[in-house]
């Protein structure tokens, strides 16, 4: 453009200098020809920007790393005037973000629309947009763009591997005492009716009392008496570690008929625990267990245990936007949480310690006759620092289940397996309901 601009310039000012000191009809017709090029590119383009829009959209706005991202761009010039070309730019935070293209010589009143592939390699919140379109003159003299602010959010949640089995205890004996606290989910436990609230469900409703009533009454359940599930996730600072990686970009638009390569995790303790996590919600809430999640990052986060399919969107959500700014220990964590939960839950604490911290935590979840599990990241295989095997070694000791995870370990495989060193005998004895003893 910057060249063509000069050109033109050249021929407009040879044409003005020999029109006046020379009077030659070729330097007046330069003149004029280059005078009236200017004007009309000029009008083109203004005219081709006013009829400029653009149209984004996607089916989803909540997807997985690793899965692949579609959105359909329709770009139209509503003008009369045929645009030379237009050039759309997706500015997107997304990494590796699709969707730029350049078209040439779009028609009037005419529509392009593609479709546009994204490989999603990294879990948050990523604005769609700004999009900037552009178009100008076939000269190349003049441009007009315009910007589309960003109107819908993606969300990114993190890879969830499927998991085959694993521990977590049975519940307490069957005719155990009814846990006095409410609970969204239909149990047989019913604590008493009250008015009907717009967004019940139907089948809650008790008849009797409303025919007697003469308004709509739901039913109240509390929940039954078996053992909650936790997940405590450790997102202090000081103990996460990553290896140097570079994520690979893949150009989806090239490889329409080639299978895409399997997503592999980044070599960080923090992508590593959040996966984990994911996994594991998405595993107990698939076995309709009662799940609840506590986390301590750039913000104290505890979900309370729910069995929804809802409780599993809320925990995922949370988990796209963990990062490692924490500055609460594990044990901490659990000092603060831990007195409120029920009697024989069961609590799976995910972390990449090499500290004490760890240890102290599992004797305070015992002292509280709750059940531990330690997922526990070997910290030297993400480029920290040894302790690992001394604290397995600890944690044997309480006969705790420890599922030891290294860098590059298949997330799937790992976690259904029968936890490191932990025997079939001892893993039935763990899982025998703690009863306490009356007063």
């Amino acid at each position: 453009m910057k060249a063509s601009r000069i050109l033109l310039a050249l021929i407009f000012t040879v044409g003005l200098l020999g029109a006046v000191f020379n009077g030659a009809i070729i330097y007046t017709r330069f003149f004029l020809i280059s005078a009236l090029i200017a004007v009309l590119s000029w009008v083109w383009t203004q005219w081709s920007a006013v009829g400029m829009s653009l149209v984004r959209g996607s089916r989803v706005l909540r997807a997985n790393v690793g899965d692949v991202f579609e959105e359909n761009y329709e770009l139209g010039n509503n003008s009369r005037v045929p645009a030379a070309w237009m050039e759309i730019l997706n500015r997107s935070t997304l990494p590796h973000a699709a969707g730029s293209r350049l078209f040439t010589f779009v028609l009037g009143r005419q529509k392009r629309s593609y479709l546009a592939r994204t490989w999603l390699t990294r879990r948050g919140g990523f604005q769609l947009g700004p999009t900037k379109i552009s178009t100008g003159d076939p000269f190349g003299l003049f441009s007009a763009s315009k910007t589309i602010a960003s109107q819908k959010t993606l969300i990114v949640f993190p890879v969830i591997h499927d998991i085959q089995s694993f521990p977590y205890p049975p519940g307490m004996l069957p005719g155990g005492q009814v846990i006095r606290r409410k609970s969204h989910d239909i149990t047989p436990h019913a604590a008493g009716v009250r008015e009907y609230v717009h967004g019940d469900a139907m089948k809650r409703i008790h008849w009797p009392t409303t025919a007697r009533r003469g308004q709509l009454m739901v039913k109240e359940f509390e929940q039954d008496p078996q053992a909650e599930i936790w997940l405590y996730l450790d997102s202090q600072q000081a103990i996460h570690y990553e290896k140097p990686f570079q994520q690979e970009e893949l150009p989806l638009d090239s490889m329409m008929f080639v299978k895409r390569p399997k997503f592999k995790l980044p070599p960080s303790t923090l992508e590593y625990s959040v996966s984990i996590a994911a996994s594991l919600a998405h595993y107990f809430i698939g076995q309709n267990r009662s799940l609840g999640y506590v986390s301590a990052g750039q913000t104290f986060t505890v979900h309370p245990a729910e069995r929804s399919e809802r409780q599993e969107a809320k925990i995922l959500e949370t988990l796209a936007f963990v990062e490692a700014n924490g500055a609460l220990s594990i044990a901490a964590l659990v000092t603060a949480q831990s007195s409120q939960l029920p009697q024989g839950s069961s609590v799976i604490l995910i972390t990449p310690t090499v500290r004490p911290d760890i240890v102290h935590a599992v004797d305070d979840l015992l002292m509280r006759y709750l059940r531990p599990v330690v997922v526990l990241l070997d910290t030297q295989t993400f480029g920290g620092p040894r302790g690992t095997e001394t604290l397995i070694n600890s944690l044997r000791e309480r006969r705790v289940p420890v599922t030891v995870i290294r860098c590059d370990d298949d997330l799937s495989q790992a976690l259904s397996e029968i936890p490191f060193n932990f025997k079939t005998q001892d893993l039935r004895a763990w899982q025998t309901p703690v009863f306490t003893p009356s007063t």
